[in-house]
């Protein structure tokens, strides 16, 4: 069984991003990048599935700048076998991701496609569900428990009302949440022999896909700051403010 488990290279989660000063995009000069926390989760489960001998081969792929190699080949020691990178200069939209990732698909013809159900750039929450719709692929999104069997596998995850266990037939496509997993460290003779492991490099213009984009950034800003809060002396004066100027109670 093979799993293909597409990562995205975004601003690492401990940094404080920053517009530039013109507003035009998020300032990314000496910025720390690393695999998205939700991809490190998908790619963490396909590792664990293939260390439980129900898979063979865990393909990680990516769509970006050729910066994005670096993340590749941190997928690589953590436990992928080869990696895809389809290079583009152009930061693309969910559903040009999709199409790209249904033309691998294609290629590669994976048993499970595994991914993290968001971003943290973005936060679209797309990418999974548009593959699904694209390539008429059974779907479980926000995944906190796989158990994969011979043609299906069975997901579990979390709702408004508690839990809900799905079961897929196999190809399926399975977008992760945080509490499927714990993703590993990249131990130092791992990193070492993700050097010698396949990873192949193709040009977007080379799969045909239509990348253009269908909506525009206009512009990107801090959130306006929080005005300070307002310190009462007794439970009357707070009842007063909250009754006359906030105007939450009557």
């Amino acid at each position: 069984m093979k799993i293909l488990v597409p990562i995205k290279r975004v601003v690492d989660y401990n940094v404080k991003v920053r517009p530039l000063s013109d507003n035009t995009d998020v300032d990314l000069n000496n910025v720390k990048m690393s695999v998205n926390p939700f991809c490190e989760i998908a790619l963490e489960e396909a590792v664990k599935l293939k260390e439980a001998g129900q898979a063979s081969e865990v393909v990680a792929v990516s769509v970006g700048k050729g910066d994005s190699q670096e993340q590749l080949r941190t997928a690589l020691a953590l436990g992928a076998d080869r990696a895809t990178l389809v290079e583009t200069d152009s930061l693309l939209e969910p559903l040009a991701i999709a199409k790209v990732l249904q033309k691998i698909v294609d290629d590669e013809k994976p048993d499970l496609i595994i991914l993290g159900k968001q971003a943290i750039d973005g936060d679209n929450n797309q990418t999974g569900q548009m593959l699904g719709a694209l390539l008429d692929y059974p779907q479980a999104t926000n995944a906190s428990e796989v158990k994969l069997e011979s043609s299906s596998v069975q997901v579990t995850r979390e709702i408004d009302g508690g839990l809900q266990t799905l079961e897929l037939t196999i190809p399926a496509i399975i977008t992760t949440d945080l509490r499927l997993n714990e993703p590993r460290y990249a131990s130092l003779p791992n990193i070492m022999k993700a050097k010698k492991k396949e990873l192949n490099v193709i040009s977007l213009n080379d799969t045909g896909v239509d990348a253009n984009p269908r909506t525009e950034l206009i512009s990107v800003e801090l959130p306006p700051s929080r005005e300070a809060g307002v310190i009462v002396e007794t439970v009357e004066e707070l009842v007063d403010k909250l009754k006359n100027e906030a105007k939450v109670i009557e």
